[in-house]
């Protein structure tokens, strides 16, 4: 992508952006919607825009959002299956939605180029820093950022930067914090026939290989032929790829036997489930997306909370006060620690626990507690699902943190 023609350090940048994936660019995009906002002078920082179809987003919400237009299908059933159990739940009044990656990053992307104020560099982000304007205040009051081969200074720093391998060696330096991976492979494919019931969003079928952890196929047809199956589990180590694909074709062949298909899209991916803070915020360099705990801990789900973060943060550039990036209470982040705790010691296996929550809970209360929005009430419902004297236990061992 073509920068504008100003040096990039000959000042200071009021907002820079570190990541253009899904945090940074949906808080470059709400900036530039935003009126008091978008002339602000910012600078994008990625290892490279050209952009790939690499991931799919899922989320529920009742309303039409601010990238509605990049649903590519929606959903107001879902349904979820494990052993003789199958149920199929009216999400009324949310609706689940999808967005691919290409068509997120395309929007976005398309949209900020035609700001003039916004600056874009490509390159490795090595190190960023804060540092205060004098010795006499020592309060930080912006950072510097270096990439290879080039710096940059910014009153507001906002990274979603995180490596895979970053990510494991967090995963292996605690372990009084529970951390698993929502790890998946998916294949995009399409039959030469109507195949499937495009009204219904498979959520969870638990008749898999569970790989000792929690495990489950998730099929989100788009048309009577095509849909997305995708092989994920919850657990704390990865598969090798190929072992994705295995259990994916045991699954098309059990359910649609004799029938031919083709993929027309892969895409593979670890998702971080941990109540553990990955990174630390303060001004003025601030984590957002992953990197900043936007992902649901006990689900993965980030897409939802990944806009609810930079609603946030919009409303603290706009006030003009303290950038606060925590979004999930301390209600829910204690429900999300103790679901960890029982999956991460095999108290109980996830399949169980998920099929017993959307046994006896409609669709809507579900959705409303994943998103942190419940009420109290609507809390006891869901743990009225739950074995107290297995959830009762691990709550009180989250509480004392004791092994």
């Amino acid at each position: 992508m073509e920068n504008n023609s100003q040096s990039l350090h000959e000042s200071i940048y009021d907002i820079i952006i570190a990541g253009a994936g899904c945090s940074g660019l949906s808080l470059l995009y709400s900036i530039l919607n935003t009126p008091s906002l978008k002339d602000h002078k910012i600078l994008v920082i990625d290892k490279s825009f050209e952009k790939a179809n690499d991931r799919t987003w899922c989320f529920w919400e009742k309303e039409a959002s601010i990238f509605e237009s990049l649903v590519c299908k929606q959903w107001d059933q879902i349904s979820i299956h494990k052993n003789n159990f199958s149920t199929t739940l009216t999400t009324s009044p949310f609706k689940y939605k999808m967005i691919t990656g290409l068509d997120f990053y395309k929007h976005v992307l398309g949209y900020a180029k035609q700001f003039n104020n916004v600056y874009w560099q490509e390159g490795t982000i090595t190190s960023m820093h804060a540092e205060a304007l004098s010795q006499k205040d020592a309060t930080p009051t912006n950072a510097t950022i270096y990439w290879e081969g080039g710096m940059a200074k910014g009153c507001k720093v906002f990274s979603s930067i995180i490596a895979i391998n970053d990510l494991y060696t967090i995963s292996q330096t605690n372990n009084t914090t529970p951390f698993l991976w929502q790890h998946f492979k998916g294949h995009l494919i399409e039959f030469e026939s109507a195949t499937f019931d495009p009204s219904i969003a498979k959520l969870m079928d638990f008749n898999v290989d569970q790989q000792g952890a929690t495990g489950f196929m998730y099929v989100l047809p788009l048309t009577d032929r095509k849909a997305l199956v995708e092989y994920t589990l919850f657990s704390k180590s990865l598969l090798k790829p190929q072992d994705y694909v295995l259990e994916i074709n045991k699954y098309l062949q059990k359910h649609y036997p004799n029938q031919s298909y083709q993929i027309i899209h892969e895409e593979i991916g670890a998702i971080p489930m941990t109540t553990q803070k990955l990174a630390k915020s303060s001004a003025p360099i601030y984590v957002i997306g992953t990197l900043g705990n936007a992902v649901k801990s006990s689900t993965g789900y980030a897409f939802h909370f990944i806009q609810e973060q930079v609603k946030q943060i919009i409303k603290s550039l706009i006030a003009i006060k303290e950038v606060d990036t925590e979004i999930h209470s301390t209600r829910h982040q204690f429900y999300d620690a103790v679901l960890l705790y029982v999956l991460d010691k095999n108290w109980m296996e996830g399949s169980e626990i998920f099929k017993r929550i959307f046994e006896k809970n409609k669709a809507a209360t579900i959705f409303k507690f994943l998103s942190n929005t419940s009420t109290i009430s609507e809390d006891i419902r869901i743990m009225r699902s739950l074995p107290t004297k297995i959830f009762l236990p691990a709550a009180f061992k989250v509480l004392f943190r004791r092994g």
